[in-house]
């Protein structure tokens, strides 16, 4: 069964996005790095000019999932591109066609402006990997990704 309902988090529903983006953070192991609060949802998220956005997935009113984006640009391809940062569907619901539904709502959001689509995934998830393989996504090759946070990018502003 896939999700009755997909549509954009509306600012009554930050208390919803936060709990979905816990679970998400526990089942990624990432719980004790979870900072987000309801008003940085508010702030963040659920504003008319943000620059993440976040869809949410019912089926028979019950929330089954969360999908948060934001665009990029692709400079050698001239080219926007929509940058799922978080897609998780509760356990309870995997395998009923939810996590699809909202990469095909996503994917419609992109074709609409004319973008490719791109994410992550943890190298342990495969479940997930043969999830994204299913749907035609593939692994960029060649790439690394690298982060700066807290103090490096303190240190590196200071130089």
């Amino acid at each position: 069964m896939s999700p009755s309902a997909i549509r954009k988090a509306r600012p009554d529903d930050a208390a919803l996005v936060c709990k979905l983006l816990y679970e998400l953070a526990e089942y990624e192991k990432l719980a004790a790095n979870f900072a987000l609060t309801e008003d940085m949802v508010r702030r963040d998220m659920l504003t008319p000019n943000t620059t993440c956005h976040c869809a949410l997935g019912f089926a028979a009113g019950e929330p089954v999932g969360i999908a948060t984006w934001f665009f990029t640009y692709r400079s050698f391809r001239a080219r926007r591109n929509l940058y799922v940062e978080d897609l998780f569907v509760r356990p309870q619901f995997r395998g009923q066609g939810h996590g699809k539904a909202l990469l095909a709502w996503l994917a419609r959001e992109a074709t609409a402006i004319g973008a490719g689509m791109e994410w992550q995934v943890l190298d342990w998830n495969l479940p997930a990997i043969a999830f994204y393989r299913g749907i035609g996504a593939a692994p960029l090759e060649n790439w690394i990704t690298y982060r700066l946070e807290d103090q490096a990018v303190a240190a590196l502003a200071a130089t």
